[in-house]
């Protein structure tokens, strides 16, 4: 399997997440009224800034989660799909990366608004 190299990688990843998380019965209902024509591009945005060093995301990913009633089991879950997606499709540093930021972004988040 090759790396996660360039933006065409991330649109191909950022696509096969969201396609996973719309069919889970966990995740699926923070999504059913989000616009994905929109959403998707910023996703793609976020993941080349993240690991591309790609300059023009510059949304707080922080702020937009505290509004959703996220647990734990929606971090974990979320988790779960985002690193299955890398592990099926991709190998090597900027994949490894990916999975760490996303545990990194996931664990930020549910830190700030689980109790």
């Amino acid at each position: 399997m090759k790396d996660l190299e360039v933006r065409s990688d991330i649109e191909k990843m950022v696509n096969i997440f969201y396609d996973k998380i719309a069919k889970d019965n966990l995740l699926s209902p923070f999504f059913k009224n989000l616009n994905f024509e929109k959403h998707l591009p910023k996703m793609v945005d976020f993941w080349a800034f993240v690991l591309l060093d790609e300059v023009g995301y510059a949304t707080n990913v922080t702020e937009k989660h505290l509004q959703m009633a996220l647990k734990k089991e929606h971090f974990t879950q979320w988790l779960k799909l985002f690193n299955e997606t890398i592990n099926q499709n991709w190998d090597g540093v900027k994949a490894n990366l990916a999975k760490e930021r996303a545990y990194l972004i996931g664990w930020t988040i549910e830190s700030k608004m689980v109790k």
